[in-house]
């Protein structure tokens, strides 16, 4: 398959050049890029694909949610409506995608927006609200935030940096310039000050770009209610993984720290399942002979198993969700969260004075 990508090659570089051209245009100041009177703060990636940015926007929202009023803003990917709506308690990954949806039903006190055009989705928002935090918007230049947090995972920094198709980059790795704070998720807890040291070197940050390091930390088991699961992990369970996710890598490996019987049910990315999907896995599961089985999902993959035509089938299943959380390595974590508070903080007293 990785083959066939490089044959796409000469696309990618015309996509490289309309996407550098655009670029400068921005920067030139030829197309309008927004600055807004109320902090902005932006998490994305340069890669098209998962770099951990949902559990960045939910530590940033445990963050800041006790001493001021955030929003979140996402394009909504995936989502079967059009322009800016707000998601309610209720809502499913068809009506605002499946991040903003599992967002929501992790804070249902916080509002959870969507919509395509960033600058109109923080024009509704910020008179009710002290700050927005905008999901996946690195490429979205239409708005310029206060505060840009860049994504790298870990398990791709040594891949080449081929842009789209060929690659999986959306814009050129010098792009990372734009970012204020750099952070290289999905890190192993073992990360050596060797390897830190090279990757650094290899990133490059410049001098006013702070440079993070974190890991995935998995929470226990939950039930699609959000439940402690009863259930643990041994050598003698089988697990049935359904992932429709950038990466499953990491998570599969972790269930391999804990029982070597593991059956993968792989789909690509913001995979709509389909009833044949879940009747298949349902069917597996209940032929296996295992006397410990339990099915595993993703909070992601979660919301987009709450559709209508899915939740007989369902609602069947002993479906559980393992839940995922940021780790910073070195002690980063309290320098991470003052930058943060600082700019929100600063940024609102100078605005407030005038």
């Amino acid at each position: 398959m990785k083959y066939l990508r490089l044959l796409l090659f000469p696309f990618s570089l015309l996509y490289g050049l309309v996407v550098i051209v655009r670029n400068w245009c921005y920067d030139a100041g030829l197309f309008r890029s927004r600055l807004f009177d109320i902090p902005v703060i932006s998490v994305g990636n340069l890669e098209a694909g998962g770099a951990g940015k949902s559990p960045m926007v939910e530590y940033l929202i445990r963050l800041l949610k006790n001493n001021y009023k955030p929003a979140i803003l996402s394009r909504g990917y995936g989502r079967k409506t059009t322009g800016y709506q707000i998601a309610s308690g209720a809502a499913t990954a068809a009506q605002v995608g499946d991040e903003p949806a599992q967002f929501k039903h992790k804070f249902p006190d916080i509002t959870v927006a969507v919509c395509e055009k960033r600058v109109v989705g923080i024009e509704k928002l910020k008179n009710g609200h002290d700050l927005v935090i905008m999901d996946d918007a690195y490429q979205h230049r239409a708005v310029k935030p206060g505060l840009s947090i860049l994504l790298f995972d870990y398990n791709n920094l040594n891949k080449p940096h081929l842009l789209l198709p060929a690659g999986n980059m959306r814009e050129p790795f010098s792009g990372r310039w734009r970012a204020d704070m750099i952070v290289v998720s999905k890190c192993p807890e073992t990360l050596s000050t060797v390897e830190q040291a090279k990757i650094a070197a290899s990133i490059a940050p410049l001098p006013y770009q702070q440079l993070f390091f974190t890991a995935i930390a998995y929470q226990p088991l939950q039930d699609m209610e959000g439940n402690a699961a009863t259930i643990s992990l041994d050598k003698d369970t089988t697990v049935f993984l359904l992932t429709g996710i950038a990466n499953a890598g990491p998570l599969v490996d972790y269930i391999k720290k804990h029982t070597p019987h593991v059956i993968h049910h792989n789909y690509p990315d913001h995979h709509h399942f389909s009833l044949k999907n879940i009747t298949k896995l349902a069917l597996e599961f209940e032929t296996c002979a295992a006397e410990k089985k339990v099915l595993i999902t993703t909070e992601k993959d979660a919301q987009r198993l709450g559709e209508q035509e899915l939740l007989p089938l369902v609602k069947q299943l002993p479906v559980l969700v393992i839940p995922i959380c940021v780790k910073f390595l070195y002690s980063e974590q309290q320098q991470f969260d003052q930058l943060v508070i600082e700019y929100v903080g600063k940024y609102r007293e100078h605005h407030q004075l005038h």
